[in-house]
């Protein structure tokens, strides 16, 4: 039989899908079927009618989109009218967890958890060694304290998770969160090594700049070409150039709560996998000095550039 859907949402208008009228059904049977679907269609769904819009606020719907061990995670300090406005604030406001060295939010549409591991939770070679780093608070980060790099030959940071905290079936990204002092250096002209793979495995690995200026300048890279067989750029011993695009994703990108981030790599997690995720930056084979980042951390998020259904 084919369905129609007639009518228009919005008010108490009626809405029909062939001879059932969807706005005669119960709240209560609405709100049950409500979380098969996402915060995002539930919050879409609310605007169709004033009965969808009651059952969409319902504690049952957001409850099932918050994350099974919430209770245990929330401070005792917070409190919220509805899991709606719990939910509303897991995704703005991220909550520290594991004794402060890791934060947890979710992403608004899907409810995907994203977590961001501190410096504290961090491998970071020589970070007991104030010459080459130390530890210090700022009002800017989410996390009691960062990691400043004060001048290194062997720049090597590592994070792990277990990969059971991440949401099942969702394609996941993971980036360095860090920022550069005004005497940054060693990182302009030397690439940095980063992967993101099971622990035991090699991982994916690519190189990326830690040089948010380098990427600015290499947007439209200037190479050399010449233009003809015999032309004047030639006999005078000069070539023409033309620009070409360097790879976005090799360089940081400006965040909107102000740090800059570069990506590590991606990891899709079945729901199935057992083990620990690693992700991994490191410059150790140039030999030269670098200094002046100031680490936040590592973020593990959804990619919302691929769908996981």
């Amino acid at each position: 039989m084919k369905s129609e859907m007639e009518g228009r949402g919005g008010g108490g208008g009626g809405i029909r899908c062939g001879t059932l009228d969807l706005n005669a059904l119960p709240q209560d049977c609405i709100a049950a079927v409500l979380p098969f679907t996402s915060p995002r269609d539930t919050s879409r769904l609310s605007l169709v009618s004033t009965t969808f819009k009651s059952a969409a606020q319902f504690d049952t719907v957001w409850e099932s989109f918050l994350p099974s061990e919430y209770q245990a995670l929330i401070p005792s300090s917070l409190s919220f009218s509805s899991r709606k406005e719990l939910y509303i604030s897991l995704c703005e406001n991220p909550i520290l967890i594991d004794g402060g060295r890791k934060s947890l939010s979710l992403e608004r549409g899907s409810g995907k958890k994203c977590y961001m591991l501190s410096a504290r939770d961090l491998f970071i070679v020589w970070i007991d060694t104030p010459t080459y780093w130390r530890l210090v608070s700022i009002p800017e980060s989410r996390f009691e304290e960062v990691a400043e790099l004060i001048c290194v030959c062997w720049f090597e940071i590592r994070g792990k998770i277990r990969i059971s905290m991440l949401s099942p079936l969702t394609h996941y990204k993971a980036y360095l969160v860090f920022k550069a002092t005004t005497g940054a250096y060693g990182f302009d002209f030397h690439p940095v090594e980063v992967s993101v793979g099971l622990v035991g495995t090699e991982g994916s690995k690519r190189t990326a700049y830690l040089d948010a200026e380098r990427g600015r300048r290499q947007r439209y890279q200037i190479v050399p070409r010449r233009i003809g067989l015999f032309n004047r750029s030639r006999f005078l011993g000069l070539q023409a150039s033309v620009p070409t695009r360097a790879s976005d994703d090799q360089y940081p990108k400006v965040r909107v709560d102000g740090w800059l981030e570069i990506e590590l790599g991606e990891f899709f997690y079945d729901g199935c996998v057992n083990g620990e995720l690693e992700m991994s930056v490191l410059e150790v084979e140039g030999g030269h000095w670098k200094g002046g980042l100031v680490i936040q951390g590592i973020e593990i998020r959804p990619n919302l550039c691929v769908s996981d259904s």
